[in-house]
């Protein structure tokens, strides 16, 4: 089943807004459990904001026009860029993007770097919102996830980036670490209502390929991962958040109401962005792309041959479909049956609702308002429920 009329009305159908993703391949020093792309050198770091600032060049048409609505400095750790290196590449983005109005610049960075004096200079740049790293505010947790920071300075961060006038802050917290009791979780869930923080992202420790923790775990000399402690401070997560206010608006991410991430939210609308740096990923509509996960040779094809490395796969109205199920599950707004109708068929529509029915008898999926919603018993198997969706 190819539905080209629908690709093609969707490559027509111009949105009303789309974000950039910066990519800052550096860190001060690797954590246990990360696989993201970044070097923890910082030899190259001026040559890499020249190659930054000349792929948003390169790339100027691929939005074709679309006003940019969020700019999202990821990594890495963005929070080792200088002032002068954040305002060159919002300029940068200025000159050569249709810019309307930024409702959300974003900011991720390290507690150890947020200081009196780089909270200054932030505030002589365009950032609006933080993203910082706390992932604990226990030590423990923090030194055996090799974090360079520590829970005073976690804690210290976010009053000093308030006292900046810097409200709209999101913060990480990691659960299920091995020793992370089930006190010390809700502890950590508690500094959120005591440091009035509106929004914040909220991940299982997953053992990736290539970190230091599946070396360790397979070396043994750190334990493994326990899935159902990891659970059950996810059921924890849902309790303690609903009580204290905050809505659980995508899987991973909670907030206050009125203080969802603008920028993720609409990765889960389906708009586009353009990613910009080594390993960022690009969605026009129609197709994505992934540019080379290499420093050197990211640096070296854009300053030296003005070309930019990357690959691209143009997706299938399937595609398309099983990316629209596992995204929109993801969220309270669930999967919109009308629009499943709309865009793919009423015959693909009885489909969905015969393979969600055992779902639905397990209490897993629900359907409200006509949207296919996960129930919070379900959010436990959110990857697994939406693969048992796909077609």
């Amino acid at each position: 089943m190819q539905n080209t009329a629908y690709l093609d009305a969707r490559k027509e159908n111009r949105p009303t807004s789309a974000g950039i993703y910066i990519h800052i391949p550096f860190c001060k020093q690797a954590c246990v459990y990360c696989n993201f792309h970044f070097s923890t050198s910082l030899k190259y770091k001026a040559e890499m904001v020249q190659a930054i600032m000349q792929e948003l060049e390169l790339q100027r048409e691929y939005l074709k026009n679309t006003p940019i609505e969020t700019i999202y400095f990821g990594g890495g750790t963005p929070s080792l860029l200088t002032e002068y290196e954040i305002n060159n590449i919002v300029e940068t983005v200025y000159k050569n993007y249709t810019v309307n109005r930024v409702t959300e610049l974003t900011l991720e960075a390290n507690p150890d770097d947020l200081n009196k004096e780089y909270l200054r200079a932030l505030k002589n740049t365009p950032i609006n919102r933080l993203s910082i790293g706390v992932q604990s505010f226990k030590d423990a947790d923090l030194l055996y996830m090799k974090r360079a920071h520590n829970a005073q300075e976690a804690d210290y961060a976010i009053k000093a980036a308030q006292d900046n006038g810097i409200s709209n802050i999101s913060i990480d917290l990691i659960y299920g670490t091995p020793g992370l009791t089930d006190k010390n979780w809700k502890e950590n869930m508690a500094k959120l209502s005591e440091l009035s923080i509106p929004h914040f992202s909220a991940y299982a420790l997953t053992v990736e390929d290539k970190t230091a923790l599946k070396h360790a775990i397979q070396k043994k000399t750190s334990a493994p991962v326990d899935a159902e402690q990891a659970a059950g401070q996810f059921e924890l997560l849902m309790e303690y958040a609903s009580v204290m206010g905050y809505e659980h608006y995508e899987i991973s991410n909670l907030a206050l109401p009125g203080h969802y991430a603008v920028h993720n939210t609409n990765y889960w609308r389906g708009l586009p962005y353009l990613g910009i740096g080594p390993s960022a990923h690009s969605f026009s509509g129609h197709s994505r792309k992934w540019n080379v996960a290499n420093n050197a040779l990211y640096i070296k094809s854009i300053i030296s041959d003005k070309k930019i490395p990357f690959e691209e796969e143009e997706l299938t109205d399937i595609q398309f479909l099983n990316e629209y199920i596992m995204t929109s599950l993801r969220t309270m707004w669930g999967c919109d049956l009308d629009k499943i109708t709309t865009d793919w068929g009423s015959d693909i529509l009885k489909e969905l609702k015969n393979n969600a029915e055992q779902l639905i008898d397990e209490g897993k999926v629900e359907i409200k308002d006509n949207k296919l919603i996960i129930t919070n018993k379900g959010k436990l198997f959110a990857d697994g429920i939406a693969s048992d969706l796909f077609f």
